[in-house]
């Protein structure tokens, strides 16, 4: 049997993340990863955006992951030469009733430690972006947008350069909970089985089903897992934004939005639905209900003007219904495992507090980590 001192299961943005904190604490890191590249899942079907941690419960690990993170991010990505933008971010009331809304968000981004929003008139919206309707709107100024592959290059680079090693087309099968650590049965071409000091479940969509896998962790520490599918479409022609722009937030989420990449392309969404099954499809149907949402702060929007673009899928643990869950370090003081840390419901804004959360991680396996590593 093969022996290991660290495993990461998940070469996602956070997975690699975890893995450059374990390796350059001085840990021995092997990366499992079931496709044949990195970051094949949730990690590169996102819209790439640095989150200013606006709209989080204060208090909440995501708020503080958050704001602290986009802070290491910015930083990371101007020594490490990763491209990204302070594009900023207005957040748009379409009606004097919303204006309230407004105020809200203002206050619990105060909160959250996110004090730069700036309130604008419609005038200084139209001043910034001649396209957008709006009776008001918060600026902020902190929100940017990134290349995630490029992030994770990076972060790969960081961790190999500190002895990590990734091994593709490698996906976890089963593991138990034994006497000076924990084994794990590895698939694929040549399946094996390994035995590691620690092991960090970083798998994604599929971390509650990796965790079931491992006899010894108490299965009812295990949450359920849910399919939530954002579907984006993308605008062909002319691009009249260099804001991200997004609606008052409605009570299922933030509502149909405008992102665009460092190349300047538009997309629209999140159109969501919740799946049983892992489906990446984009529905040329729901085109309809895109223009509507999107022409009540972009009226100049012509038909047939989108086009289906991509789906991204995140990984609940609560259902449709529900208030959204924070995320979920859970180390062995939550389930007695020594060695184990399972990451659960690492969805948005994961990206952002990649840097963060690899910390959180370094110290429930009791190591130490820099903040500026």
């Amino acid at each position: 049997m093969e022996q290991v001192d660290a495993v990461v299961i998940g070469a996602g943005v956070v997975g690699l993340a975890i893995a450059r904190a374990l390796a350059m604490a001085g840990r021995e890191v092997l990366v499992l990863e079931a496709a044949g590249q990195i970051g094949t899942e949730t990690s590169s079907r996102n819209s790439e955006v640095i989150h200013a941690g606006i709209y989080y419960p204060t208090g909440s690990l995501k708020a503080r992951s958050c704001v602290a993170g986009k802070h290491l991010l910015y930083d990371y990505c101007a020594a490490h030469g990763v491209p990204h933008r302070r594009c900023g971010k207005l957040i748009v009331a379409a009606s004097e009733a919303q204006r309230a809304t407004l105020e809200q968000i203002r206050a619990k981004a105060a909160a959250n430690g996110v004090g730069d929003l700036r309130s604008l008139e419609r005038a200084d919206v139209r001043a910034i972006e001649p396209e957008v309707e709006c009776v008001a709107a918060l600026l902020s100024p902190s929100t940017g947008i990134i290349d995630s592959h490029g992030l994770m290059l990076a972060y790969r680079g960081d961790a190999e350069d500190h002895g990590a090693m990734i091994a593709f087309h490698a996906p976890v099968t089963g593991g138990a909970v034994v006497e000076g650590g924990i084994e794990l049965a590895v698939g694929g071409d040549e399946p094996l089985r390994l035995r590691a000091q620690c092991v960090v479940n970083s798998a994604g969509l599929h971390a509650p089903a990796v965790a079931r896998m491992l006899e010894g962790l108490p299965p009812e520490l295990v949450p359920p897992s849910y399919l939530c599918k954002g579907n984006y479409y993308t605008l062909s022609g002319a691009r009249p934004f260099s804001h991200l722009v997004y609606p008052v937030p409605e009570e299922a989420g933030l509502g149909i939005h405008v992102t665009i990449d460092l190349a300047g392309q538009v997309r629209f969404g999140p159109d969501v639905e919740w799946i049983e099954h892992i489906d990446y499809d984009v529905d040329p149907g729901r085109a309809a209900g895109f223009y509507q949402a999107i022409r009540q702060y972009y009226p100049g929007l012509k038909d047939g003007a989108i086009e289906p673009g991509y789906a991204g899928i995140r990984p609940k643990i609560v259902p449709k219904g529900t208030q959204a869950a924070d995320f979920v370090i859970q180390g062995p003081r939550e389930h007695g495992v020594p060695g184990l840390v399972n990451l659960f419901a690492i969805e948005s804004p994961g990206l952002t507090s990649s840097l963060v959360l690899a910390q959180e991680v370094a110290g429930a396996l009791g190591h130490a980590v820099s903040r500026a590593a």
